[in-house]
Parts: structure tokens; C-alpha cells; sequence
């Protein structure tokens, strides 16, 4: 029997080298005709991901992380979409007070349009389909008077034109007693702030 045995040991013993030598991997269990390399890939990459997943979950927080960030930072409004401090509204005389008046023209098409803010929260727009009038509602009435409260209009230059560009439209404001003209080529975010509210009002084309 010890001879028996040490001839099966030895038979044993001599299978493995030839495996080895051949590059093969001898499985206990493994289902027969299964390639051999795949089952070692599959083994290499459980045996990794342990140790990759802990990164690769680092690097999708991370990176989520960031999203949001830039998310937030596009939904937080700029500094330049809010009245400067100190904003109030402009007082209302009277229900026939033209709070004020906005004309826009030029562009190819020769545009000529105009809005209207009145003292009774109206909102007048003429074009050459004729007047049309809306009422602004409460909030937005309030909206529209504090933007013309803005201190930071008063350093607006009344005359603010590009003389060199063509078929640019040119905007005509008359509030508080003034008369200002742009085409919108300088950065003044006060009055875009203001241009901006009272062109929600005009008609699309």
C-alpha cells in the first residue's frame, strides 16, 4: 500500500509540473471544457474590485459633488440680476402718470416698437398693429418701479451709441425727468436690468 501510495503522490506531483510548465492552472471543481485563463481573469478581477471600489465610488461623489456645485452656482442669481441696494419704488402721482417710456427701432427689419408703464399699473405697447394694453398685476408693477428706483442709474450716461455699428436696435428710455439712449454695446447693468423687464412686455415676432 506505501508503495501504491507514494506512486500516486508521485503521479500527483509529476501532473502538477506538467501543468505548470504548459502555463495551465489546475481548478478543484471547475466545470470541465471551461477555459482555465477566463476563470483566473474572473478571479484577478473580484479579488480587485474590492480595492477599486471603494475608489471608484470617491471618484462618482467627487464628481457628483461637482455637478451640484455647478449647479448651484448656475441657479444662484448674479450680482447684476438684482436693483442695487437701496432700491425703492418710484412714487405713483397719479392712475394717467407715465412712470416711463420705451422706445426700441433700427435693426434690419426697421423695427419701431413701444412700452408704457402708467401710473395705474398698465402696461402700454404700441406697434404698427396698434396700442395694446395689459395690466402689470401687483408684483410686477412693484418690480418695475423698484428698478426705476435704482440709484445706480442716475451714473447711466444719457447718450450710450455705438456709432460705428449698423442695424443695431437703439433704445429710447424717458424716466425721471431724463431722456436715455443706447444700442446696449456698453455694459450698464442697471439699465439692462430695466430694458430687460420692460421688453417682456413687447410683442414677439
Amino acid at each position: 500500500m506505501r508503495v501504491l501510495g507514494g506512486a500516486l503522490l508521485a503521479g500527483v506531483v509529476l501532473a502538477a509540473g506538467v501543468l505548470g510548465s504548459t502555463g495551465c492552472t489546475l481548478t478543484i471543481g471547475e466545470t470541465a471544457g471551461a477555459p482555465a485563463d477566463g476563470a483566473v481573469a474572473t478571479a484577478t478581477a473580484s479579488a480587485a474590485s474590492p480595492s477599486s471600489g471603494p475608489a471608484s465610488a470617491s471618484a462618482s461623489a467627487s464628481a457628483s459633488a461637482s455637478a451640484s456645485a455647478s449647479a448651484s452656482a448656475s441657479a444662484s442669481p448674479s450680482p447684476s440680476s438684482s436693483p442695487s441696494r437701496g432700491a425703492t419704488p418710484v412714487p405713483v402721482r397719479g392712475p394717467d402718470q407715465k412712470l416711463v417710456v420705451m422706445t426700441v427701432s433700427g435693426g434690419f427689419a426697421g423695427v419701431h416698437q413701444e412700452v408704457t408703464l402708467r401710473g395705474d399699473g398698465t402696461v402700454l405697447t404700441r406697434e404698427r398693429g396698434g396700442p395694446v394694453v395689459r395690466r402689470a398685476g401687483a408684483a410686477r408693477f412693484k418690480e418695475l418701479r423698484i428698478l426705476l428706483g435704482d440709484p445706480a442709474l442716475e451714473d447711466v450716461p444719457d447718450f450710450t451709441m455705438n456709432m460705428s455699428a449698423r442695424d443695431m436696435f437703439q433704445y429710447t428710455l424717458q424716466f425721471n425727468g431724463r431722456t436715455i439712449m443706447t444700442d446696449r454695446s456698453s455694459r450698464l447693468p442697471a439699465l439692462e436690468r430695466l430694458i430687460n423687464a420692460l421688453s417682456r412686455w413687447l410683442p414677439r415676432s
